[in-house]
């Protein structure tokens, strides 16, 4: 069974389920009224945030990004909670550090349980999705800064090391948007059901929810900024790139046109017929007079057209 942990106060119970599992979704069956659709969403990973009203309760399902510093790749962790009058139930894979902590310290520390408990189950809420929030952008700065890297390195000739450097930022991002592209639908519906629901008390927490919708805009707005840059600078890279390779060929192409002669006249010498001067003692040299003439003559040529710049 996943780790089931509880905190009552005197209006509510907030239960904290982390790696959630089979005996853990069957406790909430047998404790709760919740729709076993919902319970069903508890163990299966749903990439589309959503909210659900029913009549005793709310359901979210919330994804956030979790960064793994070992294999630098940006993955879903989701969230799922529940409200109803006088519960919250939050279940989590343990990955993400916000909501865990919060129950860590509401356990330990009587001032920090004031601080997060007191205002009620709809504070409680704002609280847990603030600071997921605020999670996302330190996340969101490390991908700027591996951007600001890859930039530095492009233009410091190190093109084809930066290849697989940006196509990690290129996953990171996708996987980024995944999880809070529907965020901003949710934290709508949470801001109307503030003021509608009588499950949330306080109709004065529509004002905080609107600024969880305001945030939400923002990181998807930076998510935009940054997959468009990060498209720009891989769009240099390849091209500086395919310059290069233009340039090496280039440079092959002239050396083998200028080379040709020597071949050609190599060639004919080696033939099993009679040539003029090839019995001569000034033979070699004449055909090694012939091949600079007409290296130089093609090597005029080229520097006449600009092919050589």
């Amino acid at each position: 069974m996943g780790l089931i942990q509880k905190i009552k106060t005197q209006n509510f119970t907030w239960t904290h389920i982390t790696n959630p599992n089979l005996g853990s979704v069957e406790y909430l069956r047998q404790n709760y009224n919740f729709h076993p659709f919902n319970l069903d969403d508890c163990l299966n990973l749903s990439l589309r945030a959503k909210i659900e009203q029913y009549d005793n309760y709310t359901f979210i399902v919330l994804n956030f990004p979790y960064f793994d510093r070992n294999t630098r790749a940006i993955s879903l962790s989701e969230v799922d909670i529940f409200i109803g009058s006088d519960f919250i139930v939050t279940l989590n894979d343990k990955k993400l550090e916000p909501i865990n902590r919060i129950f860590e310290i509401c356990q330990r520390n009587e001032m920090e349980r004031e601080k997060y408990l007191s205002g009620g189950i709809s504070f409680l809420l704002y609280q847990l999705l603030n600071d997921l929030q605020k999670y996302c952008f330190p996340i969101l700065n490390h991908i700027s800064q591996d951007m600001q890297n890859i930039e530095e390195h492009i233009f410091n000739h190190q093109e084809r090391k930066m290849v697989n450097e940006i196509l990690i930022v290129k996953r990171n991002i996708v996987n980024f948007r995944k999880s809070v592209q529907s965020h901003k639908n949710v934290m709508k519906k949470l801001s109307s059901n503030a003021i509608q629901n009588p499950i949330f008390e306080n109709s004065n927490m529509s004002y905080f929810f609107d600024s969880l919708l305001e945030r939400s805009k923002e990181i998807w707005e930076m998510l935009e900024n940054q997959k468009e840059n990060i498209e720009a600078l891989h769009n240099t890279n390849e091209s500086l790139i395919s310059f290069k390779l233009n340039s090496i060929m280039k440079t092959l192409t002239i050396i083998s046109v200028l080379v040709f002669p020597a071949t050609l006249v190599s060639s004919m010498f080696g033939m099993n017929f009679v040539i003029p001067f090839q019995s001569s003692n000034y033979g070699f040299l004449g055909a090694v007079i012939v091949i600079a003439i007409c290296m130089i003559l093609l090597f005029l040529y080229f520097r006449q057209k600009k092919w050589l710049d």
